[in-house]
């Protein structure tokens, strides 16, 4: 692999996995009202909180981190006026106090906060323009939970704490590093790479997510996906890698205030890609580095179905995640480059199409299904025993497979994404 190569792979796994606090999709919304409420210089008098439909989706039922049991966009959108640190940016929430819950509690009351949907914009987006004394001032996201596209007093760019907007157009949707990711680069670059390169940052996403998928098997959170599986099955390696996986869900969904290290812009997903791979290296007693390099596998393989899918979808997130565990799985099975690629394929084939109806307790049944897919994905691919070309979205190749996948969630579910939130918000009666 070129300098060129490897440097991107690194870099990809730099802005992946880095730290959230709660569910994105809120902690987006409070970061864009700390930032606002910064950009102010006060307290705002009003709030006006715009998102698209796929953050309305996913804030509607999830319950916002530090909260103390409170859901919704207006309720994160208070809390991060009230106690966020818009330094922390998707860890925003981490330092609120009970005074500042009962202040955003209050706000509510007062029902200083309008929210809006936004049309005709990214399936990722929050503008808030918060207003106080006669002035006014604007923070907005675009396409990822913590790119600032307008940050603005009074109509004029302006710099909070270092940071900066920067414009949604000024880089072509091409550049992006992502899109250079193929199946043959990420086996290549998870087999060659320096561990010195990856260990801290792979190893930080284990230990991080392991210690919220503990809580979740040890304590009541959600609907106990997790402990619901372990109590029939729990010497079934194929039930420990999918408990593992939804117990971190279950307590993450139900407003857990620990953090999570995210892929692909999710909590659940970064979640997904490594805790799975975690209970297989256990039970195949794998080395430090055979681990490290088969989460790194996971992750990027991951990122790579989700390219194609965009960032927020009617498509569940947990299926990318789930080809990534289902990835990382076959590696440290022994599994070679064609069994790798059979696994990602056979994965996507099975559970393609699952419906996102928003972040809450269910997604942890989700995670898994899609991880019992993904094991049965390998176990198919390390038997040969692969679903064919030319039956249903199969392509001529692995990459072209992930690629129709893609297609369909990103445009042929456009429709459903649009219908789904429409029932969610009671403008469809069905």
């Amino acid at each position: 692999m070129d300098a060129t190569a490897y440097a991107n792979h690194i870099a990809i796994l730099q802005e992946e996995l880095v730290c959230a606090l709660g569910c994105t999709e809120p902690i987006a919304v409070a970061y864009a009202a700390a930032l606002a409420r910064a950009a102010l210089g006060t307290m705002p008098e009003r709030l006006t909180v715009a998102c698209s439909g796929n953050i309305v989706k996913n804030v509607k039922s999830v319950t916002v981190p530090n909260s103390g049991g409170m859901r919704g966009i207006e309720a994160a959108a208070l809390l991060g006026v009230v106690g966020g640190d818009e330094t922390r940016a998707l860890e925003v929430l981490e330092a609120v106090t009970e005074p500042d819950r009962t202040e955003a509690a209050k706000l509510t009351a007062a029902h200083i906060c309008d929210v809006e949907l936004a049309e005709n914009v990214p399936n990722l987006f929050v503008r808030v323009t918060a207003t106080a004394g006669g002035r006014s001032s604007v923070a907005q996201l675009e396409e990822r939970h913590t790119n600032v596209t307008e940050l603005t007093l009074d109509g004029k760019p302006v710099t909070v704490a270092g940071i900066a907007a920067v414009a949604s157009d000024s880089k072509d949707a091409a550049e992006d590093p992502r899109g250079s990711l193929s199946l043959s680069s990420i086996w290549e670059f998870a087999h060659t790479a320096n561990l010195a390169d990856i260990d801290e940052l792979i190893s930080n996403q284990i230990a991080t997510n392991k210690a919220i998928s503990d809580e979740g098997l040890r304590n009541d959170w959600g609907a106990n996906i997790g402990r619901t599986l372990l109590r029939s099955r729990s010497n079934d390696i194929t039930c420990k890698a999918r408990a593992s996986a939804a117990a971190g869900s279950d307590a993450r969904m139900s407003g857990c205030a620990m953090p999570v290290v995210i892929c692909c812009g999710s909590g659940n997903q970064g979640i997904t890609c490594s805790m799975p791979v975690l209970e297989y290296a256990h039970e195949l007693w794998a080395s430090h580095e055979e681990l490290v390099r088969a989460v790194a596998l996971s992750d990027l393989t991951a990122v790579h179905v989700k390219y194609y899918v965009g960032e927020l979808s009617a498509f569940c997130g947990a299926v990318s995640a789930s080809c990534g565990a289902g990835a990382g799985i076959c590696m440290l099975r022994g599994g070679d480059f064609e069994q790798y690629e059979a696994t990602v394929v056979n994965t996507l084939v099975n559970v393609g199409g699952i419906v996102c109806d928003g972040a809450k307790p269910s997604c942890a049944a989700k995670i898994s299904a899609a991880v019992d897919a993904a094991i049965l994905g390998c176990d198919q691919a390390l038997q040969g025993d692969n679903f064919l070309p030319g039956e249903g979205l199969v392509g001529q190749t692995p990459e072209e497979s992930i690629r129709a996948m893609g297609y369909v969630g990103r445009v042929g579910m456009q429709p459903t994404d649009i219908e789904i939130l429409n029932i969610m918000i009671g403008k469809t009666d069905v």
